[in-house]
Formats: structure tokens, C-alpha cells, sequence
């Protein structure tokens, strides 16, 4: 009698169990996995020693590469650096008994933002809602650049949204030092022009090109006019030449908050039939109220006689 062939489905399950360990540390107990990128695999986990649910990120058995090991370490030391409540807190990092390195840090639920713009309108959320998530992505990302890091790959399906509406930006692999040589890192549509050239040196410019581009997806998903203001906004985040963008996050920040704010944006020059329009929409109820009375109170000076 001789032993059946494994089938491939088998043959993956069985790599998949001895690639994933049952516990880590010691300390962490795997609970199944949560997703899989270009350098491994995350996990959900239960950490015993403190009673919680967290993440682990780990290499995949098959990418257990030196190079790959290097740059999980990097990305783990990055994030360590970034404390900020847009940015996934790490807890703890190390080896396993194979070699492949690890950390652990916050367990995310929630929704990608390209799932969660996707229906955007259906859902009731407005255009004004999707600018204040990507106010709060340009807030957290401004603050790793103060820190001199360069998230490099910024995009809808890097950023979680909560569900108490944290707004967190993922997946800082292939984040670099401002400065560093650009290597060409980022996804097509979202990566800055001159990225892809090596002699260039890793700016911030690049990040606010990115962001820029994840507003224009968002904006996409609304039927609403943009309108002149919003529309400058969007052309100097996302302008071809560097030296044409907002020199900073700070910056595109600063003018995403005047115009949620009603004020008029640093990179648009007003015309006085958009001031006046723009002064109507912040005190439109005061407008209105004062309208109304007038017309109330010319009607019963004209029924009056007066």
C-alpha cells in the first residue's frame, strides 16, 4: 500500500502551521492571521502577561532574507521613535527561535480608507468629513517629518479608520530619513514624480505629493463641486515640480484647517464675489435671521402705511 500524495491546499496549510509559531516570546499567543504584506505576515494575538489583544508582525518563512530582517527591524525602530496618536503604537520586538525577526504593537480594528470612502456618500459621510480625516493623516505624518522620517508610501489603503474614528497611518516599511537617496519606493498613482530618481535626496515634498493624491481619490468620491479654493489646494499638493508644492506638511495642514474653517486658503487668490460668498456660508444663519426680520418688519411698515 503506498502513502496518497499531499494535495497543494494540504501541502499550504502545513507551510502555513510551521511557518506561524503558536506562541511568541513566551509571552504572546497567535490567534489567527490579519493580513499579509510585502515583508510578512500580521497576526492577532493575546499577550498574557498584560491580558490584551495584539498585533504581531513577523517574516514570512519563505522572505526570511537578511535584507528583509534588516528592514523589519528598521521599521519597528521607526515607529518606536513616533509616538503620536495617528501612528500604531510598538509594545515589543525580538527574534524567534528560527531567526525571523518580529514586533508587537497595537491591534487595529476598523476599516481601510479606501473601503471606507468607497460608499462615503451612501453612508452619510460628507466631503467635509473626508478632509478632516486627511487633516488628521497630514498631522500624524507631520509630525514623523519633524522626527526626520519620510513615510514614503502614504495611500487609502495605508490609512485605518476606527470605530470611534481614530484615524491611524500604517505601514511604515519603507519609510527613510529625510535626506536620505530616494530609491523609487511608494505605489503607482500615489508616489511623487521625481522619487524615482536616484540622484534625488528623500524630502517631505514627496509625502505632501502622496497625501495630495489620497485627497484627490477622496474628492473623487463625492459629486460635490470642488470649487476654486479647494481646487488650488488640491493643485499645489499635487504639483509636478517640488519647489511648486506646499514646502511642508505643516503647511498643507495649515490650509486644509482654513478652509474647514471657512477662511481663504494661502495658495488661492479671492475674487470679492468669493469673499462675499464665502462670508455668506459662515454666518448664513445670522444672514438669514437678519433678512427675515427686515422683511418682516417692511412688511408691517408697509401695511402700516408708514
Amino acid at each position: 500500500m503506498t502513502d496518497a500524495p499531499i494535495g497543494d491546499r494540504a501541502l499550504q496549510r502545513l507551510r502555513a502551521q510551521l511557518a506561524a509559531p503558536s506562541q511568541v516570546a513566551g509571552r504572546y499567543t497567535l490567534r489567527g492571521p490579519l493580513g499579509r504584506g510585502g515583508m510578512g505576515e500580521v497576526h492577532r494575538a493575546t499577550d498574557a502577561q498584560l491580558e490584551r489583544d495584539v498585533a504581531i508582525k513577523l517574516l514570512a518563512t519563505e522572505l526570511a532574507a537578511p535584507d528583509l530582517a534588516d528592514r523589519l527591524q528598521r521599521e519597528s525602530r521607526v515607529l518606536a521613535r513616533l509616538e503620536h496618536p495617528g501612528i500604531v503604537p510598538v509594545y515589543d520586538a525580538g527574534v524567534l527561535e528560527d531567526g525571523r525577526v518580529y514586533y508587537v504593537m497595537r491591534l487595529v480594528d476598523g476599516v481601510r480608507l479606501d473601503a471606507y470612502a468607497r460608499d462615503a456618500a451612501q453612508r452619510g459621510v460628507t466631503r467635509g468629513d473626508l478632509l478632516r480625516i486627511v487633516l488628521r493623516i497630514a498631522e500624524a505624518v507631520g509630525f514623523a517629518h519633524e522626527r526626520g522620517v519620510v513615510h514614503r508610501d502614504l495611500k487609502p489603503g495605508n490609512v485605518m479608520i476606527g470605530p470611534f474614528g481614530e484615524v491611524l497611518v500604517l505601514d511604515w516599511g519603507v519609510a527613510t530619513t529625510l535626506g536620505a537617496p530616494a530609491t523609487g519606493a511608494g505605489t503607482p498613482g500615489f508616489i511623487a514624480p521625481e522619487a524615482a530618481q536616484r540622484e534625488v535626496a528623500t524630502d517631505a515634498r514627496m509625502d505632501v505629493y502622496s497625501l495630495g493624491m489620497v485627497l484627490r481619490d477622496l474628492l473623487g468620491a463625492h459629486t460635490e463641486p470642488v470649487g476654486k479654493p479647494l481646487a488650488s489646494l488640491l493643485a499645489t499638493a499635487t504639483a509636478e515640480r517640488p519647489e511648486a508644492r506646499y514646502a511642508s506638511m505643516a503647511a498643507l495642514a495649515s490650509d486644509l484647517r482654513r478652509w474647514l474653517d471657512g477662511e481663504p486658503v494661502s495658495v488661492h487668490r479671492e475674487s470679492p464675489l468669493e469673499r462675499a460668498g464665502r462670508f455668506f456660508r459662515r454666518h448664513e444663519v445670522a444672514i438669514l435671521l437678519l433678512l427675515g426680520y427686515a422683511i418682516v418688519r417692511t412688511f408691517i411698515f408697509v401695511r402700516r402705511g408708514l
